[in-house]
């Protein structure tokens, strides 16, 4: 059995929630392009909880707000989303592992990245062809 099969987080958004707020109080010491990457990653890791909202039928910014704000006031107390009411609770009971979460996020950057130079290929591409024609 793999290490972290049995380790868990909590569910909910939490962990996505938590991981934002910290990323977001150690962009107050970077600077440049790494504060904008973290800033990008940051509002990246919020995806899990607006879908929750949108998928519960609420507001996935209004949500979002409340979870953020919540976690701000309680930073050792873990915020999840109620999807009954939409509002910011406790995820007793509502597990992630820690396998799942660690791979899910290095997967997301491989594949950024993969499409990051898809993208760079066809542009080099494109500008190639234009080159062409115009001989």
């Amino acid at each position: 059995m793999l290490p972290y099969a049995k380790h868990l987080v909590p569910g909910a958004g939490s962990f996505e929630i938590a991981a934002y707020s910290m990323l977001k109080k150690e962009m107050e010491s970077l600077k440049g392009r790494a504060k904008l990457g973290a800033l990008a990653y940051a509002n990246a890791l919020l995806v899990i909880p607006k879908t929750l909202a949108i998928n519960s039928g609420y507001d996935a910014q209004e949500t979002i707000v409340k979870l953020v704000e919540e976690r701000e006031a309680n930073p050792e107390i873990p915020v999840g989303i109620d999807l009954d009411s939409g509002e910011p609770a406790q995820p007793v009971g509502i597990w992630d592992n820690v396998i799942v979460k660690k791979n899910s996020l290095a997967s997301s950057c491989v594949i950024a990245c993969n499409l990051l130079l898809v993208d760079e290929v066809m542009r080099a591409g494109m500008t190639n062809l234009k080159t062409n024609q115009q001989e």
